[in-house]
Protein backbone atom coordinates (compact mmCIF):
# COMPACT_ATOMS: atom_id res chain seq x y z
CA UNK A 1 0.00 0.00 0.00
CA UNK A 2 1.23 3.77 -1.14
CA UNK A 3 2.48 5.82 1.96
CA UNK A 4 -0.05 8.28 1.08
CA UNK A 5 -3.21 5.73 0.97
CA UNK A 6 -2.48 5.21 4.85
CA UNK A 7 -5.59 7.09 7.24
CA UNK A 8 -4.50 10.06 8.86
CA UNK A 9 -3.11 9.36 12.45
CA UNK A 10 -4.79 10.45 15.20
CA UNK A 11 -3.15 9.67 18.21
CA UNK A 12 -1.55 12.68 20.02
CA UNK A 13 2.15 12.86 19.99
CA UNK A 14 4.27 12.79 22.69
CA UNK A 15 6.91 15.77 23.13
CA UNK A 16 9.92 14.86 24.58
CA UNK A 17 11.23 15.37 20.90
CA UNK A 18 9.78 18.89 20.29
CA UNK A 19 12.91 20.38 21.97
CA UNK A 20 15.69 18.76 19.80
CA UNK A 21 13.35 19.69 16.89
CA UNK A 22 13.00 23.15 17.63
CA UNK A 23 16.71 23.43 17.76
CA UNK A 24 17.50 21.58 14.53
CA UNK A 25 14.81 23.94 13.11
CA UNK A 26 16.33 27.19 14.49
CA UNK A 27 20.48 26.34 13.32
CA UNK A 28 19.37 23.87 10.53
CA UNK A 29 22.48 22.09 11.70
CA UNK A 30 22.23 19.10 13.75
CA UNK A 31 25.77 19.63 14.96
CA UNK A 32 25.09 22.94 16.30
CA UNK A 33 21.71 22.11 17.51
CA UNK A 34 23.29 19.00 19.57
CA UNK A 35 25.84 21.38 20.94
CA UNK A 36 23.04 23.71 22.44
CA UNK A 37 21.10 20.75 23.83
CA UNK A 38 24.42 19.25 24.98
CA UNK A 39 23.65 15.73 23.07
CA UNK A 40 25.05 13.84 20.47
CA UNK A 41 24.66 15.11 17.16
CA UNK A 42 23.42 10.51 16.30
CA UNK A 43 20.89 11.53 19.79
CA UNK A 44 19.60 14.47 18.10
CA UNK A 45 19.18 12.50 14.86
CA UNK A 46 17.18 9.83 16.63
CA UNK A 47 14.88 12.32 17.78
CA UNK A 48 13.81 14.20 14.66
CA UNK A 49 13.18 10.12 13.24
CA UNK A 50 11.36 9.43 15.87
CA UNK A 51 9.23 12.89 15.75
CA UNK A 52 8.83 12.37 12.12
CA UNK A 53 7.75 8.82 12.74
CA UNK A 54 4.97 9.81 15.32
CA UNK A 55 3.93 13.02 12.91
CA UNK A 56 3.92 10.40 9.65
CA UNK A 57 5.74 13.16 7.86
CA UNK A 58 9.18 14.18 6.69
CA UNK A 59 9.85 17.97 8.84
CA UNK A 60 13.80 18.14 7.51
CA UNK A 61 15.57 17.12 4.26
CA UNK A 62 18.50 16.07 4.55
CA UNK A 63 21.11 17.46 2.09
CA UNK A 64 24.98 16.38 1.99
CA UNK A 65 25.83 20.08 3.54
CA UNK A 66 22.66 21.71 4.41
CA UNK A 67 19.53 20.96 6.12
CA UNK A 68 16.12 21.98 4.93
CA UNK A 69 12.91 22.33 6.88
CA UNK A 70 9.74 20.96 4.87
CA UNK A 71 6.32 23.16 4.75
CA UNK A 72 4.93 20.69 7.18
CA UNK A 73 8.42 21.28 9.98
CA UNK A 74 7.36 25.15 9.47
CA UNK A 75 3.80 24.50 10.23
CA UNK A 76 4.81 22.29 13.28
CA UNK A 77 7.95 24.80 14.19
CA UNK A 78 5.31 27.84 14.66
CA UNK A 79 3.13 26.19 17.18
CA UNK A 80 5.89 24.21 19.25
CA UNK A 81 8.41 27.17 19.61
CA UNK A 82 5.66 29.65 20.82
CA UNK A 83 4.53 26.69 23.18
CA UNK A 84 8.46 25.91 24.28
CA UNK A 85 8.44 29.51 24.99
CA UNK A 86 5.39 30.02 27.33
CA UNK A 87 6.51 27.07 29.31
CA UNK A 88 10.47 28.10 29.09
CA UNK A 89 8.84 31.56 30.73
CA UNK A 90 6.04 29.86 33.06
CA UNK A 91 9.29 27.55 34.62
CA UNK A 92 11.47 30.61 34.88
CA UNK A 93 8.60 32.38 37.03
CA UNK A 94 8.29 29.11 38.98
CA UNK A 95 11.81 29.31 39.97
CA UNK A 96 12.04 33.06 40.60
CA UNK A 97 9.02 32.60 43.00
CA UNK A 98 10.35 29.15 44.53
CA UNK A 99 11.14 30.04 47.84
CA UNK A 100 9.53 33.57 48.50
CA UNK A 101 6.98 34.34 50.56
CA UNK A 102 3.61 36.08 48.53
CA UNK A 103 0.38 37.07 49.87
CA UNK A 104 -2.37 37.42 46.98
CA UNK A 105 -5.25 39.62 48.27
CA UNK A 106 -8.99 39.93 46.42
CA UNK A 107 -10.64 43.01 46.47
CA UNK A 108 -12.44 45.12 42.98
CA UNK A 109 -10.75 47.73 41.27
CA UNK A 110 -11.46 51.40 42.82
CA UNK A 111 -10.48 50.43 45.97
CA UNK A 112 -7.78 48.56 44.66
CA UNK A 113 -6.50 51.82 42.48
CA UNK A 114 -7.70 54.27 45.24
CA UNK A 115 -6.51 52.94 48.66
CA UNK A 116 -4.55 49.81 48.56
CA UNK A 117 -1.73 50.75 45.66
CA UNK A 118 -0.97 53.66 47.31
CA UNK A 119 0.12 52.42 50.57
CA UNK A 120 1.66 49.78 48.98
CA UNK A 121 5.22 51.19 48.82
CA UNK A 122 5.32 51.25 52.47
CA UNK A 123 4.78 48.18 52.97
CA UNK A 124 7.54 46.78 50.34
CA UNK A 125 9.82 49.11 51.71
CA UNK A 126 9.68 47.44 55.17
CA UNK A 127 8.86 43.88 53.70
CA UNK A 128 11.23 44.01 50.42
CA UNK A 129 11.09 39.78 50.53
CA UNK A 130 7.35 39.35 50.72
CA UNK A 131 5.74 40.01 47.54
CA UNK A 132 2.23 40.84 47.19
CA UNK A 133 -0.24 40.34 44.43
CA UNK A 134 -3.69 42.21 44.31
CA UNK A 135 -6.46 39.88 42.07
CA UNK A 136 -8.91 42.49 41.49
CA UNK A 137 -12.56 41.50 39.96
CA UNK A 138 -16.52 42.71 40.65
CA UNK A 139 -17.18 38.95 41.44
CA UNK A 140 -16.27 38.07 44.75
CA UNK A 141 -14.48 34.72 44.71
CA UNK A 142 -15.31 31.69 46.79
CA UNK A 143 -12.35 32.35 49.74
CA UNK A 144 -12.97 28.61 50.52
CA UNK A 145 -11.18 27.23 47.26
CA UNK A 146 -9.74 30.12 45.97
CA UNK A 147 -6.37 30.98 45.60
CA UNK A 148 -6.38 34.13 47.99
CA UNK A 149 -5.10 34.51 51.25
CA UNK A 150 -7.08 37.81 52.23
CA UNK A 151 -10.10 39.44 50.88
CA UNK A 152 -11.08 43.00 50.75
CA UNK A 153 -15.12 43.99 50.64
CA UNK A 154 -17.58 46.43 50.95
CA UNK A 155 -20.65 45.56 52.30
CA UNK A 156 -23.67 45.89 55.14
CA UNK A 157 -22.63 44.34 58.33
CA UNK A 158 -25.19 41.97 57.35
CA UNK A 159 -23.88 40.67 54.76
CA UNK A 160 -20.11 40.10 55.78
CA UNK A 161 -18.50 36.69 56.95
CA UNK A 162 -18.38 36.28 61.05
CA UNK A 163 -14.39 36.73 60.95
CA UNK A 164 -14.31 39.37 58.90
CA UNK A 165 -12.63 42.38 60.66
CA UNK A 166 -14.19 45.88 60.35
CA UNK A 167 -12.05 48.47 58.24
CA UNK A 168 -14.05 51.81 58.41
CA UNK A 169 -17.53 52.90 57.66
CA UNK A 170 -18.12 55.41 55.10
CA UNK A 171 -19.58 59.15 54.45
CA UNK A 172 -20.75 60.71 51.25
CA UNK A 173 -19.76 64.08 50.44
CA UNK A 174 -19.57 66.22 47.30
CA UNK A 175 -16.16 67.09 46.33
CA UNK A 176 -14.75 68.91 43.84
CA UNK A 177 -11.44 70.59 42.02
CA UNK A 178 -10.01 73.21 43.26
CA UNK A 179 -10.05 75.45 40.18
CA UNK A 180 -13.37 74.40 39.68
CA UNK A 181 -14.57 75.91 42.51
CA UNK A 182 -13.05 79.14 42.03
CA UNK A 183 -15.39 79.39 39.09
CA UNK A 184 -18.40 78.29 40.52
CA UNK A 185 -19.04 78.91 43.82
CA UNK A 186 -20.62 76.15 46.29
CA UNK A 187 -21.71 77.81 49.03
CA UNK A 188 -25.47 75.71 49.61
CA UNK A 189 -26.97 72.82 48.34
CA UNK A 190 -29.01 74.94 45.81
CA UNK A 191 -25.58 76.10 43.48
CA UNK A 192 -25.21 72.11 42.75
CA UNK A 193 -27.87 73.14 40.51
CA UNK A 194 -25.74 75.21 38.19
CA UNK A 195 -22.62 72.34 37.63
CA UNK A 196 -22.02 69.28 36.31
CA UNK A 197 -22.94 66.32 38.56
CA UNK A 198 -21.44 62.97 38.84
CA UNK A 199 -22.33 59.65 39.17
CA UNK A 200 -22.00 55.75 39.22
CA UNK A 201 -23.87 54.48 36.46
CA UNK A 202 -25.00 51.24 38.49
CA UNK A 203 -25.93 52.86 41.30
CA UNK A 204 -29.67 52.22 41.38
CA UNK A 205 -29.92 48.67 40.28
CA UNK A 206 -29.70 47.92 44.31
CA UNK A 207 -31.03 49.38 47.40
CA UNK A 208 -27.60 49.15 49.51
CA UNK A 209 -25.91 51.13 46.40
CA UNK A 210 -28.75 53.64 45.65
CA UNK A 211 -26.96 55.34 49.03
CA UNK A 212 -24.30 56.53 46.67
CA UNK A 213 -26.71 58.13 44.30
CA UNK A 214 -26.86 62.09 44.26
CA UNK A 215 -31.32 61.51 44.57
CA UNK A 216 -30.16 59.67 47.92
CA UNK A 217 -28.16 62.28 48.82
CA UNK A 218 -30.55 65.46 47.67
CA UNK A 219 -33.18 63.68 49.39
CA UNK A 220 -31.79 63.61 53.12
CA UNK A 221 -30.63 67.17 52.50
CA UNK A 222 -33.98 68.22 52.07
CA UNK A 223 -35.19 66.70 55.18
CA UNK A 224 -33.20 68.18 57.72
CA UNK A 225 -33.82 71.72 56.11
CA UNK A 226 -37.64 70.79 56.63
CA UNK A 227 -36.97 69.59 59.97
CA UNK A 228 -34.53 73.04 60.54
CA UNK A 229 -35.80 75.87 63.12
CA UNK A 230 -35.18 78.17 59.67
CA UNK A 231 -34.73 75.69 56.97
CA UNK A 232 -32.88 76.95 54.23
CA UNK A 233 -35.26 78.02 50.84
CA UNK A 234 -35.22 75.33 48.49
CA UNK A 235 -36.69 78.35 45.58
CA UNK A 236 -34.31 77.88 42.87
CA UNK A 237 -35.56 76.43 39.26
CA UNK A 238 -33.13 73.65 38.76
CA UNK A 239 -33.83 72.23 42.86
CA UNK A 240 -37.42 72.16 43.32
CA UNK A 241 -40.21 70.14 45.31
CA UNK A 242 -41.48 67.13 43.85
CA UNK A 243 -44.13 65.88 46.48
CA UNK A 244 -42.29 63.36 48.99
CA UNK A 245 -38.76 63.93 47.02
CA UNK A 246 -36.76 67.35 46.23
CA UNK A 247 -35.55 66.78 42.53
CA UNK A 248 -32.47 68.24 40.91
CA UNK A 249 -31.86 68.92 37.69
CA UNK A 250 -28.10 69.93 37.28
CA UNK A 251 -26.51 71.33 34.21
CA UNK A 252 -25.80 67.94 33.11
CA UNK A 253 -24.92 64.46 34.34
CA UNK A 254 -21.92 62.75 33.84
CA UNK A 255 -22.30 58.55 35.19
CA UNK A 256 -18.93 55.91 35.55
CA UNK A 257 -19.13 52.64 36.43
CA UNK A 258 -16.15 52.50 38.96
CA UNK A 259 -15.71 55.19 41.80
CA UNK A 260 -12.07 55.69 40.70
CA UNK A 261 -13.30 56.86 37.04
CA UNK A 262 -15.45 59.31 38.93
CA UNK A 263 -12.95 60.56 41.10
CA UNK A 264 -10.38 60.86 38.12
CA UNK A 265 -13.21 63.27 36.33
CA UNK A 266 -13.85 65.53 39.20
CA UNK A 267 -9.64 65.94 39.76
CA UNK A 268 -9.61 66.77 36.28
CA UNK A 269 -12.70 69.70 36.62
CA UNK A 270 -15.16 68.13 34.60
CA UNK A 271 -18.08 67.98 37.56
CA UNK A 272 -19.22 67.59 41.03
CA UNK A 273 -19.09 64.14 42.52
CA UNK A 274 -20.66 62.50 45.59
CA UNK A 275 -17.85 60.97 46.76
CA UNK A 276 -16.99 58.01 49.13
CA UNK A 277 -15.24 59.93 52.13
CA UNK A 278 -12.38 57.02 52.85
CA UNK A 279 -11.77 56.77 49.16
CA UNK A 280 -10.44 60.64 48.40
CA UNK A 281 -9.46 61.53 52.01
CA UNK A 282 -5.79 61.70 50.41
CA UNK A 283 -7.00 63.84 47.99
CA UNK A 284 -8.63 66.13 50.57
CA UNK A 285 -5.67 66.17 52.94
CA UNK A 286 -3.31 67.22 50.03
CA UNK A 287 -5.64 69.91 48.23
CA UNK A 288 -6.31 68.37 45.56
CA UNK A 289 -10.16 67.94 45.88
CA UNK A 290 -11.92 70.55 48.54
CA UNK A 291 -15.27 69.23 50.17
CA UNK A 292 -17.20 72.49 49.86
CA UNK A 293 -20.30 71.50 51.85
CA UNK A 294 -18.44 69.74 54.53
CA UNK A 295 -22.10 70.05 56.90
CA UNK A 296 -23.91 68.15 54.77
CA UNK A 297 -22.22 64.41 55.12
CA UNK A 298 -24.01 61.53 54.60
CA UNK A 299 -23.40 58.44 56.63
CA UNK A 300 -23.66 55.47 54.48
CA UNK A 301 -24.68 51.53 55.94
CA UNK A 302 -21.83 50.25 53.71
CA UNK A 303 -18.34 49.25 55.43
CA UNK A 304 -15.12 48.60 54.13
CA UNK A 305 -13.84 44.48 55.81
CA UNK A 306 -11.22 42.97 55.62
CA UNK A 307 -11.72 38.79 55.78
CA UNK A 308 -8.46 36.46 56.64
CA UNK A 309 -8.37 33.65 54.93
CA UNK A 310 -8.13 31.28 58.21
CA UNK A 311 -5.98 28.47 56.42
CA UNK A 312 -3.41 31.49 55.25
CA UNK A 313 -3.21 33.48 58.72
CA UNK A 314 -0.80 30.56 59.58
CA UNK A 315 1.99 31.70 57.46
CA UNK A 316 3.82 34.93 58.59
CA UNK A 317 3.64 36.95 55.58
CA UNK A 318 -0.07 36.44 56.06
CA UNK A 319 -0.38 37.77 59.24
CA UNK A 320 2.16 40.62 58.76
CA UNK A 321 0.44 42.09 55.70
CA UNK A 322 -3.19 41.40 57.88
CA UNK A 323 -1.74 43.66 60.99
CA UNK A 324 -0.50 46.10 58.29
CA UNK A 325 -3.69 46.94 57.05
CA UNK A 326 -5.56 47.48 59.93
CA UNK A 327 -2.84 50.31 60.75
CA UNK A 328 -3.61 51.73 57.94
CA UNK A 329 -6.89 51.41 58.21
CA UNK A 330 -6.44 53.20 61.87
CA UNK A 331 -4.69 56.14 60.13
CA UNK A 332 -8.12 56.18 58.05
CA UNK A 333 -10.62 56.36 60.58
CA UNK A 334 -8.74 59.28 62.02
CA UNK A 335 -8.56 60.85 58.35
CA UNK A 336 -12.53 60.90 58.16
CA UNK A 337 -13.08 60.89 61.88
CA UNK A 338 -15.35 57.63 61.38
CA UNK A 339 -17.39 56.92 64.42
CA UNK A 340 -17.91 52.84 64.63
CA UNK A 341 -21.31 51.29 64.84
CA UNK A 342 -21.32 50.11 68.61
CA UNK A 343 -22.07 45.80 67.75
CA UNK A 344 -18.41 46.18 65.66
CA UNK A 345 -16.37 48.82 68.23
CA UNK A 346 -14.40 45.52 69.68
CA UNK A 347 -13.52 44.37 66.11
CA UNK A 348 -11.11 47.69 65.08
CA UNK A 349 -8.35 47.41 67.17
Amino acid sequence: MQSNDRPPRTRPISVGHLRAFDAVARHLNFRVAADELSLTQSAVSRQIQALEDEVGVTLFLRHTRAVEITSAGSQLLRAAGMALERIDAAVRQIRQSAGRKSVTVTTWASFASMWLIPRLEAFQRDHPDIDIRIDTSDTQVDLATADVDLALRYTVPQGVAANATRLFGEQLTPVVSPWLLREHQIEKVEDLAQLTLIEAGDAHRTRHLEWLTWQRWIDEQAGKASNASTPAPVGKSRLRGAGAKTRLTPKRWLYFNYAHQIVQATLTGQGVALARLPLVAESLACGDLVEPLPQTRLDSPLVYWLIPVQRSMQRPEVKAFFDWLLDQAALTRQAIGDVPDPDTVDQID
